[in-house]
């Protein structure tokens, strides 16, 4: 058994789909219609018959409340694994990424955390 498919809930897809592509450097994988909103998906360029990212509307009630705990807590809702924590917290910040917390040496991890712009804090994370 393996990750298929994980989800993170964003309030617009468009723009979700702008800031990990274009700023996070993902690639569409899938897009389909599903009314007013898609069932769209992005993949890692390195692995792109890897899992894939879905961008899931927060439309249903109980999500709203659930991202604006995690975020107030400082949880990120997920993480994503990097060869240099350090280089693409530099490289993201450049871009106007914010960060709610610089890169931090935890023994053999290295840990940062940034805001993807459509509520939802995201980790990213090199281990020694």
């Amino acid at each position: 058994m393996k990750i298929h498919l994980s989800s993170v809930f964003v309030d617009d897809q468009d723009k979700a789909l702008r800031f990990y592509t274009d700023v996070l450097g993902f690639v569409k994988k899938t897009e389909v219609p599903l009314g007013k909103d898609r069932w769209l998906t992005v993949v890692s360029p390195e692995d792109p018959d890897g899992t894939e990212l879905l961008l899931e509307p927060d439309g249903h009630p109980a999500v709203k409340p659930y991202k604006a705990a995690l975020v107030k807590d400082g949880i990120p809702a997920t993480s994503f694994a990097v060869d240099d924590v350090h280089a693409e917290f530099s490289r993201l910040r450049e871009l106007g990424v914010h960060f709610t917390q610089e890169p931090l040496e935890m023994g053999p991890v290295t840990t940062a955390v940034l805001d993807d712009t459509c509520g939802n804090l995201i980790q990213i994370v090199h281990s020694k």
